[in-house]
């Protein structure tokens, strides 16, 4: 029931802390940034999905944890005593939906989808507690095209965000390559690997010595060959510090280990197709919980950003979790947070589209009939137009269709309405054309 003591209290008109409002203008850079995602995967022949913004709690404990959903996420009971959450990412979600359909589907299976997300996190650059993300998948390919198909549509986007391959680079390592060290080398059981896994993600968060101290608390004698691993400066040189880099063949032949080879087989593969702007990053961790091979981020060598736009790889076992056998998929997301930063970094936001081709002027409400049918018949060509319906002085009506750049304008008076004589006139030039009706172009 509505108090009337409410009617004296004035509601903020803050939107809440951490999501945003798209007012016109900054809606059109955001369907310009959706306009570029859509384009460029749809050119691969991948096809979009989508699901509701709820899913059940149990979905994101199961992949992700306690801690995440507890800390994290926008999670609550609804009023039939059911736990649910604000999906915080897509992937359960697109796993849940291809192992429900999984018989059905005809693989390999290209998806795509551009979700609301919500993550309960203090508000930074380049990082909000709402955003929208897009999300490229691929299921049903072993082999490593599918990180090279992948990797390569990123790189398209990238371009298309308008830089330049030297502005960026794909940093590519293997969950292979961290489990062949820490279990095969260094004999780690699993809680110290993970304990080994948390500190390199950190190794550029904090100062060398901790890192140092780190290692060791975990590595003791080992600490030292791990360091200069790490501290390897190409993909060649971390092969040659690598105490065992061979694996023995049902035929007693020996070849490069498994998460090298595709590491090599990645990188051979994009210099293929054109990208030559690969680093191999032994350091980069990301989400090496689920990830079972290559992880890849595509990255931005600008000061202004320098930072992560991109991150994917693959994850074998996460239909595992709804009781299916494993599927092989690989996929990486993207955020329009870093993407409206990045075009306006690099100067290739879009210009202000106007919202309509010609505006037309009502001189007198009598008039205003014939201006509603000349606009419905225009419109069936395709062209936008808008009719002010102010009732304002013919002056003032001008000036509002050049403040909001409308290119031309038509004035409806006594005598158009008459003769079917139209002035249209151009608003950058100020040169006017006569015309009818059927005769007005763009």
């Amino acid at each position: 029931m509505y108090h009337m003591s409410n009617k004296s209290k004035k509601l903020s008109t803050d939107a809440y802390k951490g999501v945003r409002d798209f007012f016109p203008k900054e809606m059109a850079i955001e369907k310009k940034i959706f306009d570029i995602w859509r384009t460029t995967v749809e050119t691969y022949g991948y096809e979009e999905y989508s699901a509701s913004v709820l899913e059940p709690s149990e979905l994101y404990r199961a992949k992700s944890g306690e801690e995440i959903v507890n800390e994290q996420t926008y999670t609550f009971t609804d009023r039939g005593d059911r736990e649910v959450t604000l999906r915080p990412e897509m992937t359960p979600t697109l796993a849940r939906m291809v192992a429900a359909k999984k018989r059905e589907l005809v693989f390999p299976l290209r998806w795509y989808s551009i979700p609301n997300l919500f993550r309960y996190e203090q508000p930074q650059r380049g990082r909000v507690r709402e955003h929208w993300q897009l999300n490229v998948d691929i299921f049903g390919v072993e082999s490593t095209n599918a990180e090279i198909e992948t990797i390569n549509i990123a790189c398209d986007i990238m371009r298309a965000y308008g830089l330049k391959d030297t502005d960026f680079e794909v940093r590519l390592n293997n969950r292979k390559i961290m489990d062949y060290i820490t279990r095969d080398i260094y004999s780690l059981n699993e809680q110290s690997a993970h304990k080994l896994s948390k500190l390199i993600d950190k190794k550029d968060k904090i100062k060398t010595e901790a890192f140092k101290i780190g290692a060791n608390e975990i590595l003791g004698n080992n600490a030292q060959s791990f360091l200069t691993l790490l501290n390897s400066k190409n993909f060649e040189d971390f092969v040659s510090n690598l105490p065992q880099t061979k694996e023995e063949t049902s035929s007693g032949s020996y070849d490069l280990h498994t998460g090298l080879a595709e590491i090599r087989a990645v990188i051979d593969g994009l210099e293929k197709l054109g990208i030559t702007n690969i680093r191999f990053d032994q350091t980069l961790m990301r989400g090496f919980d689920y990830y079972t091979g290559i992880v890849f981020e595509i990255f931005d060598l600008n000061p202004i950003n320098h930072r992560a736009v991109f991150g994917g790889g693959r994850y074998d076992d996460l239909l595992s979790l709804f009781g299916n056998e494993k599927v092989s998929a690989v996929g990486f997301g993207t955020g329009d947070v870093i993407a409206r930063d990045l075009m306006e970094t690099y100067n290739s936001l879009p210009v202000s589209n106007p919202s309509a081709d010609i505006a037309i002027i009502v001189i007198g409400e009598q008039n205003t009939p014939y201006a509603l049918e000349l606009a419905k018949s225009l419109r069936s060509k395709k062209i936008r137009v808008v009719i002010d319906l102010s009732k304002k002085k013919i002056s003032d009506q001008i000036k509002n269709a050049d403040k909001k750049s409308i290119p031309r304008i038509i004035c409806i008076g006594d005598e158009e309405v008459k003769t079917g004589k139209l002035r249209v006139k151009n608003m950058t030039t100020g040169e006017e054309i006569i015309s009818s009706e059927d005769t007005i172009s763009l």
